[in-house]
């Protein structure tokens, strides 16, 4: 009986530190997690607006794609999702610290170049079944299957549908219809 006792303590004080230290850092990561807590950096109020405006945000299916989602992996990924997650979190208050003036156009470009596919196939999964758009789905194909010199990412074609600033809410189907209006 005498050996279980010290095996035990440790068990119990193991969980009466972990538990709380976890649930701090799953809570932690959650709240900081959404578009909100991103919009709070006057710097990134910018994309957060645009983001506002977009289709990922703005469209009839109704979901929508936060920052996570494109500028982050998965989160089953759970090691790298944290890594990244924290790595993003610490080069934002650096530059909130160290920049005069916060260059949308050149950080948009240096974001643009970090997207992988990937990021996009977590929620565009089904590319190739557009059963009313042969040619979209062909040329998502030649994305998706490219022969070895001509691989293509995602925002080679996707390039302006998050984070351009848009005088109205894009909604995706709509387009005819502002198109008609000159907008």
């Amino acid at each position: 009986m005498r050996r279980f006792i010290r095996p035990l303590i440790y068990l119990a004080v193991g969980v009466a530190l972990g538990f709380p230290i976890f649930s701090l850092t799953y809570y932690t990561m959650v709240r900081t997690s959404t578009p909100q807590f991103c919009a709070s950096c006057h710097e990134i109020q910018y994309a957060y607006n645009t983001w506002k405006t977009s289709t990922h945000v703005n469209n009839a299916q109704g979901f929508v794609a936060d920052c996570m989602d494109c500028h982050l992996p998965a989160p089953h990924d759970t090691v790298n999702f944290f890594y990244a997650k924290t790595w993003h979190g610490i080069k934002d208050v650096l530059v909130h610290m160290t920049m005069d003036e916060y260059d949308h156009r050149a950080n948009r470009e240096k974001a643009w170049a970090s997207i992988k596919n990937y990021q996009c196939m977590k929620c565009h999964r089904n590319l190739l079944h557009i059963p009313d758009k042969r040619g979209a789905m062909l040329a998502h194909r030649t994305v998706l299957y490219p022969r070895p010199g001509y691989e293509k990412i995602c925002l080679d074609c996707h390039r302006n549908l998050v984070h351009n600033p848009r005088a109205f809410y894009e909604y995706k189907q709509y387009k005819a219809y502002y198109r008609g209006l000159g907008l």
